[in-house]
């Protein structure tokens, strides 16, 4: 099987490869390292590339489009909640062990609903972040929500920590984990046994929300 990749340089130490969700391969190297060197790297690595590649998790499930009606159920901090929707008007989105719109703004549900999941990714992501980071022990430029398609977070070369927006709607032990997990590639950036350490030591249990991902990881991927 042939497969290309995009390799992307930096700062970084050592070449980093990783297998996204859409399939693609990525190779992330140091500054100044030749083609060369990283294309050996790369066939070296090539059998566990392919197994990556082929992996099921790799053809997450297709879901069926909310239509936001009534009696329709939203994936948020691991639960489902009931959405309902109203003739009150009502600016924006409401909740309260549900999740309330407007019928007027049903059309737009869409849009409110990612703002309304934005906001709240933000809120306990930070505050996860500030209070990892302490323990850890990290210093970092700044927490960004983004409308990652493929990647569930990412720490940049210069020190900015990336979160996925949809994050917000697994269980809080799974977005420590993920916290966790990017903090910890400021101290060691290879997936390393002292890398696995460091986030063992802050998250004892990761593999149960590694597993949580495998299992449920295509529940995130669509918007809603």
């Amino acid at each position: 099987m042939e497969f290309e990749y995009e390799i992307k340089y930096s700062n970084r130490k050592t070449v980093n490869i990783s297998v996204e969700r859409d399939r693609s391969v990525m190779v992330r190297a140091p500054q100044g390292i030749s083609e060369e060197k990283i294309e050996c790297i790369v066939q070296s690595k090539r059998i566990w590339i392919i197994e990556k590649i082929n992996h099921e998790q790799k053809y997450p499930a297709k879901l069926v489009p909310k239509e936001f009606v009534s009696g329709e159920t939203l994936l948020y901090l691991g639960k489902n909640y009931q959405l309902l929707v109203v003739d009150d008007e009502i600016e924006g989105v409401e909740f309260n062990q549900r999740f309330i719109i407007s019928k007027s703004n049903q059309k737009n549900a869409n849009k409110l609903l990612k703002d309304w999941y934005c906001q709240r990714s933000k809120i306990k992501i930070e505050s996860k972040v500030k209070m990892f980071g302490k323990q850890l022990g990290v210093k970092y430029k700044e927490v960004k929500i983004s409308d990652m398609k493929y990647r569930w977070g990412s720490c940049t070369p210069n020190n900015n920590i990336i979160f996925n927006w949809k994050l917000v709607k697994a269980p809080m032990y799974v977005l420590d984990y993920l916290v966790v997990h990017e903090l910890a590639h400021l101290i060691e950036p290879n997936h390393s046994p002292k890398f696995w350490n460091i986030v063992s030591i802050q998250i004892p249990q990761y593999e149960k929300a590694k597993n949580w991902l495998k299992q449920n990881g295509n529940l995130l991927e669509n918007e809603f």
